[in-house]
């Protein structure tokens, strides 16, 4: 114990190799045998921190002073002896011993359990989203919240409802309130012995015909119409009552229409395949129907290969497609785990790519590769330096033909490797650690300079995208953290990033964000993507389980979809739609002139309408427009799909293929049917 309280632990926290292992003595870790800590077992509420000491010891039970490894399991944060957790849970510590890069054997290591336990609940709050209100005979669902005394809300809460007066009306396990007479109830829900209550008047429905307005008659698949229920009594129309939306479905051919082929939800409708639709609202004993004949959406077209820039000796990255100062066309791609290769390409002739020039950089990786819109500069992503010094490093493309290394960030606040980045003209943001953004000065491309940072608590981090000066950074479990970083709405400037809102997602992998506009629905969307390793325990998860096949080797196997929300109102952002193939994976995307570039790794590049409105599952409304899968019998892997990110550029589609290199496909003309 005595040489456990005299022992200060000096670590970083890392996720690969500790920055201080090429300033340490790393011969120190050979002698270490077994690593302890005090306590053993660590438990702590979320929303406080535990103290933990770590000892490296040799076979005699000496302390060692060797560099440590030292992370938590999601969701766990260490720092200098500190553990934190922002939700309940039970967590690991794992701390291994950083050795020699020529060490042979296996590194002592250890993983402790850390239980992480919930504050008591403070209060329970009941209400609903809903700005209808209950007439004998209808529904409207409540929600409840529970809330520890930080202020902060308790995630996973069941709750157990009951009513005061069941005559009037019931709640049942799902918290829908159905009102039987007038009169006064209260609803309450409890968690863990704390209860939450809402008073609720219940009118008598008077009405006497409820009637369905809006929409077309005939409609395209994917098509959302949005339905107004209005329940008249007399001539006067009532407009706050609640109805209960259905749908019905009398398919063109019965043998092969899918089971579930309409949505309706509160008075959006989108119909899935061809066929009619009968739309039903309900409020107590009053119906209303309407039908829909839902027509073919007509979208898909040809796509025909156009050029290749073969690239087979190494795996290929992402890829950034940019019109030069010269006029002409070029493509930058990157490399992954091969050397730091960065390769610049003149795509000026989609069908005759030419690899114009190449720059190595220290790194084992350059994941990622970006352009500033006025194509100034490019920017190489640096993972796995022989120093460990991971900045991005910054080029200079005023000559386009011939780009030129024009500076290393080399700054203390990029800590880690450098995984993704965005440039604008004059700023770079570039990921640290995975653990947080920097943003730099890059006017003057010789003497970048810091200018701010932003790092959300409790939370990874893995790519970040710019628009309008918010940013968007996608945070895996966290979801996507909104922050404005020059637009001013919110009081953020680029020296001052503010937090705008956070847009979790349950799914826990949210891997990339792309912000778009559109202005055929007149609403703006993210669409997120998820990145999941593996396929669980789906029946169709194959034999693949590596994120990138082996030279020579076989498939790999990805899952994860895209996640479409409405984030028109910032402050109350919507899931509204998603795009998912079964058996594929995503990875990155870009939406322009309402197209959906989509990155589906071993499902191809994927081109998706997403013009107008959308709801529902984008794949089976006939949106797809074209899907091209790459196979290159002579590539890293051969036969193998793995598209890591794809752009379209002046009506060709440029997309990487982490087997093969860069690829040009083209859509072909088609005449598409007016809606």
């Amino acid at each position: 114990m005595r040489r456990i309280r005299d022992f200060l632990l000096c670590v970083a926290l890392v996720m690969s190799a500790a920055p201080l292992a090429a300033q340490a003595d790393l011969n120190a870790g050979l002698r270490v045998a077994r690593i302890t800590t005090e306590p053993a077992e660590i438990a702590f509420e979320a929303g406080s921190a535990a103290s933990v000491a770590i000892v490296a010891l040799d076979a005699d039970g000496n302390v060692v002073d060797a560099s440590l490894r030292i992370r938590g399991s999601r969701g766990l944060s260490h720092s200098d002896g500190i553990l934190s957790a922002a939700t309940g849970g039970d967590y690991r510590l794992i701390i291994s011993v950083v050795l020699p890069a020529d060490a042979t054997a296996a590194p002592a290591s250890l993983s402790v359990p850390v239980h992480v336990s919930w504050p008591a609940v403070a209060t329970v709050e009941v209400g609903t989203a809903s700005d209808k209100r209950l007439y004998a005979g209808t529904t409207i669902r409540f929600e409840a919240a529970a809330f520890l005394s930080s202020g902060n809300s308790r995630p996973e809460a069941h709750f157990d409802w009951s009513s005061s007066d069941e005559s009037v009306a019931t709640v049942d396990l799902w918290a829908a309130v159905t009102a039987h007479a007038a009169g006064s109830v209260t609803i309450s829900a409890e968690f863990e012995g704390v209860l939450g209550t809402v008073e609720i008047d219940v009118r008598d429905l008077t009405a006497s015909r409820l009637e369905i307005r809006g929409g077309s008659d005939q409609i395209r698949q994917g098509d959302v119409l949005t339905l107004e229920a209005v329940a008249m009594d007399g001539g006067e129309a009532i407009r706050d009552i609640p109805v209960t939306w259905s749908v019905f479905f009398e398919p063109d051919d019965t043998i092969n229409a899918p089971g579930a082929a309409g949505i309706v939800e509160d008075g959006k409708f989108v119909g899935e395949v061809p066929g009619q639709y009968t739309v039903l609202a309900t409020a107590g004993d009053l119906v209303a129907r309407r039908k829909f004949d839902v027509r073919a959406r007509g979208v898909v077209q040809d796509i025909e290969l156009v050029g290749r820039g073969s690239v087979s000796d190494q795996r290929t990255s992402d890829l950034w497609i940019y019109e030069g100062m010269d006029g002409r066309d070029y493509a930058l791609t990157g490399t992954w785990s091969a050397s730091g290769w960065a390769f610049f390409w003149d795509v000026t002739n989609p069908g005759a790519i030419v690899k114009m020039d190449s720059i190595q950089v220290d790194a084992r990786t350059v994941n990622d590769v970006k352009v500033a819109p006025n194509a100034r500069y490019a920017a190489l992503s640096r993972e796995g330096t022989s120093t460990r010094r991971n900045g991005p490093v910054l080029v200079d493309l005023s000559d386009p033909k011939n780009p030129v290394i024009a500076s290393y960030i080399d700054d203390p606040h990029i800590t880690g490797g450098v995984h993704n980045m965005f440039a604008t003209n004059d700023y770079l943001f570039a990921l640290a650690n995975g653990d947080k953004y920097v943003i730099f000065d890059v006017t003057d491309l010789s003497n970048p300079k810091f200018v701010s940072e932003y790092n959300h608590p409790n939370s990874r981090v893995h790519d970040v995208w710019v628009h309008d000066g918010i940013a968007y950074s996608s945070e895996w479990g966290t979801g996507v953290v909104v922050v404005d970083v020059g637009n001013g709405k919110w009081g953020g400037s680029i020296e001052n990033p503010t937090f705008v809102t956070n847009v979790p997602y349950p799914v826990g992998r949210t891997h990339a964000a792309f912000p778009y506009y559109s202005a055929s629905a007149d609403k703006f969307y993210l669409f997120l993507g998820d990145e999941i390793m593996g396929r669980g325990d789906q029946a169709w998860r194959g034999t693949g389980l590596n994120r990138v096949p082996p030279q020579g080797g076989t498939p790999v196997a990805f899952s994860g979809y895209i996640h479409v929300i409405d984030f028109t109102d910032p402050m109350n952002p919507k899931d509204v739609a998603r795009y998912e193939v079964s058996e594929f994976g995503t990875h990155n995307s870009w939406v322009e002139d309402d197209i959906l570039y989509q990155a589906y790794y071993d499902g191809g590049v994927r081109m998706v309408d997403v013009s107008g409105e959308l709801m529902g599952n984008l794949a089976t409304q006939g949106r797809e427009i074209a899907v091209f899968k790459p196979f290159d019998p002579n590539g890293w892997a051969a036969n193998v799909s793995v598209v890591w990110g794809a752009q379209q550029h002046k009506g060709n589609v440029f997309f990487t293929d982490l087997a093969s290199g860069l690829w040009s496909v083209k859509l072909l003309p088609t005449q598409r049917p007016i809606s």
